[in-house]
């Protein structure tokens, strides 16, 4: 909707807030609310000011001054308020010169977009992301001077088999890595998610499907239809809003945390890419291997040799690298192959037509800001195709059970933060073309992403106790 037609529905009917919301560089959901009287033509034009210095990642306070203009295309009644409430996605702007700001993560995806179109390569990158999440009873969990815990609380975790309580137990609950697809009872989530999926089409979002993911304890996939870079990571964001405030309503907790069980397969956000270019899709050769054009397999090329500075982005926590273990069934092993799970990239073999060739990137998880991961994706597949950079050969078996001398041959993912953000500054200059990403946007983010190391680094962890108490 433009200005004028937002402005005319709110009034119509009977809206009285409008909610703008905006994410921070790390990429949590941030809003501010105004009455309907406060958005006109004008403001709307003029922008919203806010303290900049309080948003992490933004301003110093000494120029916390910032503005925020509503993005009207995004205008839809929020389902989520009793009061009848408008939700705008803004963009950030600086009050003095007017420029856009340039850690703010929506302009990334912006400037990402109109750098592929100047390139002359493609005029379109579309995404479909794959967000996986887990649904708790509660948790509970605290870090101090003298004590630190986690507890998580499942009635459907397989750990309760055993609990006998108050009432009865019921018994149905998927085992450790067999929650995949079960019907309920053994599947306790349906509802829930059916009500996720209805909140996230009213967001104007096609859904494509969801269900019950590998892991006991609630564990859940919802995919969305493909869409272009910035309409994706707006959709990323809004499914995490919905899906967290459905739980809320149902006296239940969501969360994306990669790895928050002990024994179970972690939550990632495998993202499928594709170029196009004039309404066809660059990806597809019929006579490719997988029916991959020259093109794909540049891009490839490009993700997986920037993949370890990219995972600083698209696995941006130190919880992200305990689901990014060797040894198990997680996307470390940096090569590609046709419908090969065990794959850091597949090439998804559900249908020949030549619209749905892509590849489909495993490694990120949906901790990520989507704004930057998914422009820091695109540009590295970009540096793959202008520089003709050649992936290793496809292999076309399991990977987790290759032998251990023909496996050590593969380069594999980062095995911690540290090592991603120490990738990401010695390779980050294929993220300055364009001006996409600046060098204090990369620098900002390796001194907060540092600084969450050493926090960790710093602190005693429970476990330890239990291997080193007595020695």
């Amino acid at each position: 909707m433009t200005p004028t037609e937002v402005i005319k529905y709110c009034r119509d009917n009977g809206i009285g807030i409008v909610d703008l919301k905006f994410t921070d560089l790390p990429g949590t959901l941030q809003h501010i609310s105004i009455p309907l009287s406060e958005l006109t033509e004008d403001n709307i034009a003029e922008g919203y000011g806010f303290d900049g210095s309080s948003i992490r990642g933004f301003k110093s306070i000494d120029e916390s001054d910032m503005l925020l203009i509503p993005d009207t295309s995004t205008a839809v009644v929020d389902p989520f308020f009793s009061i009848p409430t408008m939700h705008i996605i803004c963009d950030i702007l600086d009050p003095v010169t007017r420029a856009k700001f340039s850690r703010d993560p929506r302009n990334v995806s912006h400037k990402a977009e109109e750098y592929l179109k100047s390139t002359g390569i493609a005029d379109t990158s579309y995404w479909g992301p794959e967000p996986e999440f887990f649904i708790f009873d509660s948790a509970r969990f605290d870090s101090t001077a003298n004590s630190a815990y986690y507890h998580i609380e499942s009635n459907e975790g397989i750990w309760e088999s055993g609990k006998n309580g108050g009432g009865n137990n019921l018994a149905y609950r998927p085992r450790f890595k067999e929650g995949y697809f079960p019907a309920p009872p053994m599947d306790d989530f349906q509802d829930i998610r059916s009500e996720m999926v209805q909140k996230i089409e009213h967001f104007g979002v096609i859904v494509e499907k969801h269900h019950h993911e590998v892991a006991t304890a609630g564990q859940a996939e919802i995919d969305v239809r493909y869409d272009t870079l910035t309409s994706t990571a707006d959709t990323v964001a809004m499914l995490k809003y919905v899906v967290r405030n459905v739980a809320k309503a149902h006296n239940k907790v969501a969360t994306f945390m990669p790895k928050p069980l002990f024994g179970d397969n972690g939550t990632g956000m495998h993202t499928h890419q594709s170029l196009w270019k004039d309404g066809s899709n660059l990806f597809y050769d019929k006579d490719g291997y997988a029916m991959l054009s020259a093109t794909c397999r540049y891009y490839i090329g490009g993700l997986l040799a920037h993949a370890p500075a990219l995972l600083a982005f698209a696995a941006p926590g130190t919880n992200s690298y305990k689901r990014l273990v060797p040894g198990f069934e997680a996307p470390v092993n940096l090569v590609y192959s046709v419908r090969n799970r065990s794959a850091c990239i597949r090439i998804p073999t559900y249908s020949n037509s030549p619209a749905a060739r892509r590849l489909e990137f495993r490694a990120p998880d949906p901790t990520c800001n989507p704004y930057i991961a998914f422009s820091a994706m695109l540009m590295a597949g970009l540096d793959g195709i202008i520089n003709e950079i050649e992936p290793p050969d496809p292999v076309d078996q399991n990977l987790y059970e290759m032998p251990r001398e023909e496996l050590q041959r593969i380069r594999q993912v980062p095995g911690s933060l540290e090592e991603a953000l120490f990738a990401l500054e010695q390779d980050h200059d294929f993220l300055l073309r364009g001006g996409v990403f600046t060098a204090d946007l990369i620098y900002t983010w390796l001194r907060m992403k540092k600084n969450e190391v050493n926090d960790m680094r710093l602190r005693p962890h429970p476990f330890e106790f239990f291997k080193y108490f007595d020695g």
